[in-house]
């Protein structure tokens, strides 16, 4: 039974949906994303450092603050969730942030997913 179960949840394939947004944007993220199907984010902070966004203030480089949120997902769900989030802000648009999702080989202690796998290998 038990060896059952965990060949189930290896054939789950999750993903990771890593957002970078500028600073308090996140809330609409993990607001989309829920809608989307998601459970819930992990918010992270950063700095950035692209092309458009050094700006001067009275001769100091100002670097602006990122948020960057991750979502761990069902497979099946990830473009339910992507196109939540582009919906709700625009992410394509140009300064909006980016997005992009990351293939997660394993994953444990996560009662959202139910993917705890063989931790073994």
């Amino acid at each position: 039974m038990m060896e059952e179960k965990m060949e189930d949840r290896n054939k789950i394939k999750t993903e990771l949906i890593v957002v970078i947004v500028e600073k308090d944007m996140s809330g609409e993220v993990i607001d989309a994303a829920k809608q989307g199907g998601a459970d819930g984010a992990t918010v992270m902070y950063g700095r950035g450092s692209g092309i458009h966004e050094n700006a001067r203030f009275f001769g100091i480089t100002i670097e602006p603050e990122k948020e960057i949120v991750l979502i761990l997902v069902d497979a099946a769900i990830r473009n339910a969730v992507l196109c939540s989030i582009q919906k709700k802000i625009e992410i394509d648009r140009p300064g909006m942030g980016i997005a992009f999702v990351l293939d997660v080989a394993k994953v444990i202690g996560s009662p959202h997913l139910n993917l705890m796998s063989d931790i073994t290998d």
